[in-house]
């Protein structure tokens, strides 16, 4: 159930700032999805977690959608999201494979790779053939492209950082304070 409210965070952390335009790609989007995929498959059957999977990516596909046809007013090309839907369910199954021993280490590689792999994708696709994309299509197109996107790839990284620290460091500190507080219980008084 957790993890469902974490998706519904990720999905209002997109939603939201459309309406005031100061997000600057500042969501809890890619720590999101690491945590919900993360406890996809605890205990469940391939079926089960294919079906979590599932909703994962229908649920952020049916933002996408609203965004782009209510908040932006353009039209919905469905093939133009192929590549980000496609990677909403990779991040769930790295969340679910690289987060079975949550470690900092692990959490940390996991925000990295989350957030750079969205930029690479993200920005490659919008110059390849992004109906907005002012881009040529040269090198120097490319490079100015993943430029214009570092201000973006920066807060995303912070966001995913964050949220996947938060996530899954605060249970981690919780079970330590409370393990600390048992143990001062039991101490004997001199």
């Amino acid at each position: 159930m957790l993890a469902y409210a974490v998706l519904l965070l990720a999905v209002l952390s997109r939603i939201l700032p459309a309406f005031h335009s100061v997000a600057w790609n500042f969501t809890a989007v890619g720590g999101g999805l690491l945590f919900f995929g993360s406890r996809m498959g605890q205990g469940n059957s391939a079926r089960l977690t294919a079906i979590k999977l599932a909703s994962a990516v229908a649920v952020l596909a049916a933002t996408d959608y609203f965004l782009t046809v209510v908040v932006y007013q353009f039209p919905f090309l469905a093939g133009a999201y192929l590549v980000t839907w496609l990677w909403y369910a990779a991040i769930c199954l790295l969340g679910m494979r690289l987060l079975e021993k949550t470690t900092f280490l692990r959490v940390g590689l996991g925000a990295l790779a989350t957030s750079t792999s969205f930029f690479l994708l993200s920005n490659f696709m919008f110059w390849l053939g992004g109906p907005m994309s002012p881009y040529p299509r040269t090198l120097a197109g490319l490079a100015a492209c993943y430029t214009a996107g570092l201000p973006f790839y920066r807060n995303d990284l912070v966001s995913t950082a964050l949220i996947a620290g938060a996530l899954f460091g605060l249970p981690v500190l919780a079970a330590k304070v409370a393990e600390s507080l048992h143990a001062a219980q039991n101490q004997p008084l001199a």
